[in-house]
């Protein structure tokens, strides 16, 4: 059974419109965090992407990374960065790093990140 990232955070972000009427103060502090520390600085926009895609490589957690690779995508990073950065939570992470792992690779290409070289 294959994931769809795209489906996943369609559905996540569904129930998450309750959630901003129910608990609105709550999830304005999120976004207002999430927004701070997204904001480039010292790091630049593609650079706070790929930590929180590992982050959510080392959570295994399927919205994150949709949502990163989503936003990795319209930052135009290429695979190669993403891979690299990958390398880095297989190392940290072994095993189940590596499951993750490819997660992140089939999301950033589901949402329309650069593809793998078709062998010859």
């Amino acid at each position: 059974m294959s994931k769809s990232y795209q489906d996943i955070t369609r559905h996540t972000s569904s129930w998450l419109a309750p959630l901003r009427q129910d608990i609105g103060e709550t999830m304005r502090g999120f976004g207002a965090l999430s927004q701070a520390a997204l904001r480039p600085g010292a790091l630049d926009a593609k650079t706070k992407e790929l930590i929180a895609m590992a982050l959510g490589v080392a959570a295994r957690c399927d919205p994150c990374l949709g949502y990163h690779a989503q936003a990795l995508v319209k930052l135009g990073c290429t695979r190669a960065e993403l891979e690299e950065m990958l390398g880095v939570c297989v190392y940290m992470g072994g095993g189940p790093g590596l499951m993750y792992a490819a997660n992140a690779l089939a999301a950033y290409e589901e949402f329309g990140g650069e593809k793998a070289p078709q062998a010859a």
